[in-house]
């Protein structure tokens, strides 16, 4: 080979191995105006910079290779270009506006980035809406890592619960666009009062263990954040209903407008679902609005929002024994009427719940620069209504009952045999009903920084339950006596006011290396007065101050991803029935949780994961001791030394066009040292298991397009021992259970509709017989049957 060829050759192998090239682009809108200071991401090597004054920017000394890039600036919509670079690229980029930017904005300040130390999952609008024909949102939710779900009624409509980490929805802090959804009294979320609250819901983000800062009460198992629906740029109608085993009726109408004058949207959503349930008058009428519209300019979002729900359930609370579990499993004691034999002779036809919740939000997301943005809601929920009971030989002790009871003496004396006498009934049959009838208000707010490498966040709340009614009214009673129909027989209110303030700090100190800083204090106030059940005072008169420091670290590693560890720690104060419950002379104490997270995830084309572990260490942990009170709410109680030791995985695989799975996992330790009263001895249990935590929870979903229009998934969801109290006792536990669900959809080909699609869901596929919930009454366990083996089917239009 000639000199000449040889060093054409070595020219060749050198630029093709050493080539390094150059992407360069301008960023425009519509109207070819530069936008400066335009964020561009280049993901393969976690580099960004941004526009400069000209609207330009450049990568310089890359390798040939595909990259992907992401262009974002406020108010524009973001703009993901793949790159195939084997020479110098030049390309100008043009944004669309966004109309939605702003409404992401409202629920930026309490979320979690890919670039956050913490462990969550954020499920979209498609994924809720594949499986919404008519179950309420925890089962929607169902193939969650660490998460399990369970129904009164037996079958997802009606009264349904959720664990994460096993911990209830008490202890989980759930917001709607940032403002605090958690009844500040009890801490729970009731689900049945925002019937088909998912229809309206455009993702909801789920932050496993503390999580970031958010408002509200302070997150022990996990947060969730629901995000409401984004305007729509377009008109649209759609229409959907479905039907099902246990005569259960599920349907909705939504409505929008578009973008009016490129200014102005409006939309509306009206649902109804009804169910006979799986239990036996386990029956639902369900009926909820959701109303949005607001103002959308370049810089500038207002918007406003009506949503809330009515419900008519009857009561299934109660659960049955083991004995009636094996031989009538549908069987319900609510409502039941009694002979003076205790026979049941019959059941009151209107032992229900009845309650209504409205809730009104006003946002403004306004845009100050490039890099600042601020936004503020101001909100407002309604809520009242009551359950009604029937008590059969009920002890009338408990009432403003004085009966005189007038009879005949049959001693003669005096040539007169009618004598009076009186006594006091002590026991009789009687109705009530239980109200609560209370307001919520306040403001939240977060102003935002925003750059490559630094994001700050200065947020907080302040909110007030103001004036909240608890009382009771008799409406029937066998023996009346001196008592007027509707006469109260317990009132008491309450007052709490919670102000909240957060700072956040994410700074990337290099492409691979970042650090999160959250720091939030939270003051709490609440107070309570008058009688309760039973006519005992209530007196509550408490103050908290809260300080919850958090932080962590992440790294991306090559090929495992991003690598991420947090400590957290979150205090919350005990709720009403912490303090009407607790033994005499004692005050519940409030509890701490410091949470250590370590874990890492990646997400690929075709392969997904994140994998993490945690261990949650609580001081003065208020546990579910599985007993209830006379109203059925269950009992807590502080308990000794506690915590929860675990690790999780979640993977998504796309095995081919046709086919993908995903799976997850958990495994953890839940541990405790409790102390109870037995006859006349205290008795000790050290490191048994916390009360509804499984110590595996596993889950699998596989997805087949066997045709362009037809979609199949089969989930499994296995869910191990859970026990009902504190003793360890497996006969006062729930059996591990393995069901599975099958979703068939096909979509439609139509000329007239842009969608038209029909499903099929068949729930416990295999008809397992199994138990998802519990508790423990006078040292007997009771539980909670699921239905075995039922269907929904469905149809979905859109136009």
């Amino acid at each position: 080979m000639s000199r000449n060829a040889l060093t054409v050759l070595l020219l060749f192998i050198t630029t093709t191995i050493f080539s390094q090239y150059n992407i360069t682009g301008t960023v425009t809108d519509l109207d070819n105006n530069f936008l400066v200071g335009a964020s561009v991401w280049i993901k393969e090597l976690d580099r960004g910079t941004i526009t400069d004054k000209s609207g330009s920017f450049k990568f310089e000394g890359l390798k040939k290779g595909e990259y992907t890039l992401h262009i974002s600036f406020m108010g524009f919509e973001t703009v993901k270009s793949i790159l195939e670079v084997n020479g110098n690229i030049s390309q100008v980029y043009q944004l669309q506006p966004a109309i939605f930017r702003g409404e992401e904005i409202i629920v930026r300040a309490t979320r979690a980035s890919e670039n956050t130390p913490t462990t969550y999952s954020t499920v979209d609008k498609e994924q809720i809406e594949q499986q919404n024909l008519g179950q309420d949102l925890p089962y929607l939710l169902s193939m969650e890592p660490s998460l399990v779900y369970t129904s009164d009624a037996g079958a997802g409509v009606g009264y349904t619960s959720m664990w994460i980490r096993g911990s209830n929805i008490q202890r989980i802090n759930v917001t709607v666009n940032g403002i605090p959804l958690n009844d500040p009294e009890s801490h729970g979320v009731f689900w049945v009062d925002l019937p088909d609250i998912a229809s309206s819901v455009q993702s909801i983000q789920i932050q496993r263990g503390v999580g970031t800062s958010t408002n509200g009460g302070g997150a022990f198992g996990a947060t969730m954040n629901l995000e409401t629906d984004y305007i729509s740029r377009d008109v649209y109608g759609h229409l959907s209903s479905s039907y099902g085993s246990f005569n259960t009726w599920k349907n909705t109408i939504r409505l929008g407008t578009g973008l009016i004058k490129d200014k102005w949207a409006f939309e509306g959503r009206a649902s109804s679902i009804t169910s006979d349930g799986y239990i036996d008058r386990a029956s639902s009428n369900l009926k909820s609005f959701f109303l949005q519209g607001g103002y959308f300019g370049k810089s500038t979002v207002v918007k406003a929002l009506a949503f809330g729900g009515k419900e008519k359930t009857y009561q299934a609370w109660y659960g049955i024994d083991k004995e009636t579990l094996e031989n009538d499993r549908t069987f319900n004691w609510a409502g039941a009427i009694y002979d003076e034999n205790w026979n049941i002779t019959g059941f009151y036809d209107n032992e229900t719940d009845n309650y209504q919740q409205d809730h009104y939000q006003v946002h403004l997301s306004q845009m100050v620069t490039s890099r600042w943005h601020f936004n503020t809601s101001l909100h407002y929920t309604y809520g009242r209504g009551y359950y009604e009971q029937y008590f059969s030989n009920e002890y009338l002790g408990n009432y403003p009952i004085g009966v005189q009871y007038f009879g005949y003496d049959s001693t003669f004396s005096g040539g007169d045999y009618q004598y009076f006498y009186h006594d006091t009934i002590s026991y009789g049959d009687i109705v009530v009903r239980q109200w609560l009838d209370n307001q919520f208000y306040g403001t939240t707010f977060a102003l935002n920084y925003n750059t490559i490498p630094l994001q700050f966040t200065f947020g907080g709340a302040l909110n007030n339950y103001a004036n909240a009614k608890h009382y009771g009214e008799i409406i029937w009673a066998e023996y009346a006596g001196d008592t007027r129909p509707e006469e109260k027989y317990y009132t008491n209110t309450s007052n709490k006011s919670d102000i909240t303030f957060y700072s956040k700090l994410d700074i990337k100190l290099s492409g691979k290396l970042g650090i999160f800083i959250d720091l939030q204090t939270r003051n709490v106030s609440y107070t309570g007065s008058g009688t309760d059940t039973g006519r005992d005072t209530v007196a509550i008169d408490e103050k908290y101050f809260f300080l919850n420091p958090k932080a962590g670290i992440t790294c991306i590693i090559e090929p495992l991803g991003t690598l991420y560890a947090s400590y957290a720690v979150s205090s919350r104060e005990p709720i009403r029935t912490d303090f009407l419950d607790a033994p005499e002379g004692i005050t519940p104490k409030p509890e701490r949780l410091q949470d250590m997270e370590a874990g890492f995830r990646n997400e690929g084309k075709r392969f997904s994961y994140s994998l993490n572990g945690y261990l949650m260490l609580y001081t003065n942990q208020l546990v579910l001791t599985g007993a209830i009170n006379d109203v059925g709410s269950p009992i807590r109680a502080n308990v000794g030394r506690s915590y929860r030791l675990g690790a999780e995985a979640d993977a998504v695989i796309i095995l081919n066009k046709y086919v993908s799975a995903r799976t997850n996992l958990a495994v953890s330790r839940n541990k405790t040292d409790y102390k109870r009263i037995e006859g006349e001895e205290i008795v000790e249990y050290n490191d048994v298991p916390l009360t509804f935590s499984p110590a595996l929870i596993g889950g699998f979903q596989f997805i087949m397009d066997p045709l362009k229009t037809v979609e199949i998934t089969l989930n499994g969801k296995y869910v191990d021992r859970q026990f009902l109290d504190l003793t360890g006792n497996v006969q006062k536990s729930i059996d591990p259970y393995f069901i599975n669900n099958l979703m068939i959809a096909w979509s439609i080909p139509s000329k007239s509709l842009q969608e038209c699609r029909l499903s099929l869901q068949i729930n416990n596929l295999f008809n397992i017989k199994y138990v998802s919930n519990g508790y423990v009454w006078d040292d007997v366990p009771y539980f909670y049957p699921q239905a075995g083996i039922h269907v929904m089917g469905g149809i979905d239009m859109q136009f």
